[in-house]
């Protein structure tokens, strides 16, 4: 970051480095300089990912449709924005917890800009969060690729940058696969008892008005 203020061309190159080459990055990134830099980088990825929302909730596409969109659009916006600061510590202790385990750098400092770069994920996944309209299950997929991608950053993120134990990281990134995928399953099997029943209820709800002369 520049001497003069928060540098916008920096945060763009540094996004497309950790999306793109995820450990050359995490080699070269700064662990000190304050807690200002990492703060302002979520607060803006944050603001992105909101606004991405709130254009799918305007649009009535995807789960900004569902979470935000019309009269709650702009308080929805600000939640997001405070999500995301707390989101930033919280990521940060545990991350910080996690590096402990693999006996690498537990600075909170450090540990808070491993997870502000890692937060780089919010608008990606934002910008995708439209295709929840069109395919529950596409939406699904894409959202298990985007979570097993945040696993391999923030193993980038304990190993080059917190210099953790890389066998140790490794293990802790596959326990945290196993975790997200059962996770998902278990939301497809939610999802599949949640339409069956409304699939129900419809039934149910037709065959009532017919008892009552309504077609």
């Amino acid at each position: 970051m520049s001497n003069e203020g928060f540098d916008f061309k920096k945060l763009i190159s540094d996004s497309i480095d950790t999306l793109t080459k995820p450990k050359e990055y995490f080699e070269s990134m700064k662990t000190t300089g304050g807690l200002v830099e990492p703060i302002i980088k979520a607060v803006i990825y944050g603001a992105v990912a909101g606004l991405l929302y709130f254009i799918w909730g305007l649009l009535h596409l995807g789960v900004g449709g569902a979470l935000i969109g019309g009269a709650v659009g702009f308080m929805a916006f600000i939640w997001v924005l405070i999500g995301s600061i707390i989101g930033l510590f919280i990521g940060a202790v545990v991350i910080l917890v996690l590096s402990a385990i693999a006996k690498g750098n537990i600075d909170f400092e450090a540990c808070t800009r491993v997870t502000a770069s890692i937060m780089v994920l919010m608008p990606v996944s934002a910008l995708l969060s439209f295709l929840s309209a069109l395919s529950f299950k596409l939406f699904s997929v894409i959202s298990l690729l985007i979570n097993l991608y945040g696993l391999w950053l923030l193993f980038n993120g304990l190993v080059y940058s917190l210099k953790a134990n890389k066998k140790t990281s490794q293990i802790i990134l596959l326990v945290l696969v196993g975790i997200i995928v059962l996770f998902m399953l278990a939301g497809l099997g939610t999802k599949r008892a949640t339409d069956r029943y409304m699939k129900n209820l419809d039934k149910e709800s037709r065959e009532m008005l017919k008892d009552f002369g309504i077609n």
